[in-house]
């Protein structure tokens, strides 16, 4: 096994003090058990998705973590740990890991944190049952289209109301 320069090791809990700054959603999990190309195959479709996939010792995510959210979920820090984090798409790294769980059983999720709340491994399977970024946005467009257009029809339908009526009195008055 590879030894780790203590420079190095600084290196590491630097960019993981950064990532912790800057993160909506970490999922962790214990990879033990997945070979180099499924263990490649992962990080492939999780980088894709803008999501970083990294295995870190637990000893640097324990040094990196102090003083941040992260801090709170320590205690998930043990046995062999990889991390997805992403600061775009909180639902991304949910819903990979997920799907990619199921097909390798070897990938087991241990749990997580986004924007500061720790979640169970039951909280992160409702995160991947969510739609999309881009399907959220598009429903949330829609009920604000939905509400414009309710709008409009209330106020047109007043307005035609009142020509109904207009044109009744003309009728009448034409009739009499």
């Amino acid at each position: 096994m590879k030894t780790i320069r203590k420079e190095e090791k600084a290196a590491i809990v630097s960019q993981l003090k950064e990532a912790f700054s800057d993160y909506q959603v970490m999922v962790l999990a214990d990879y033990r058990g997945l070979d180099v190309e499924s263990m490649n195959a992962l990080r492939k479709q999780l980088r894709e998705s803008g999501v970083t996939f990294r295995v870190v010792k637990n000893t640097l995510l324990r040094i990196a973590s102090e003083g941040t959210d992260i801090a709170q979920i320590q205690d998930l820090f043990a046995g062999p740990t990889a991390i997805a984090i992403s600061n775009e798409d909180p639902v991304a790294p949910a819903k990979i890991l997920k799907e990619f769980a199921k097909d390798h059983d070897a990938l087991k999720i241990k749990g997580g944190i986004l924007s500061g709340k720790p979640l169970t491994v039951a909280d992160i399977e409702g995160l991947a049952s969510l739609p999309d970024r881009d399907v959220l946005l598009a429903q949330l467009l829609s009920v604000f289209n939905a509400s414009q257009t309710g709008l409009v029809n209330v106020l047109t339908g007043v307005i035609r109301g009142f020509l109904n009526v207009l044109h009744a009195v003309e009728e009448e008055k034409k009739a009499a």
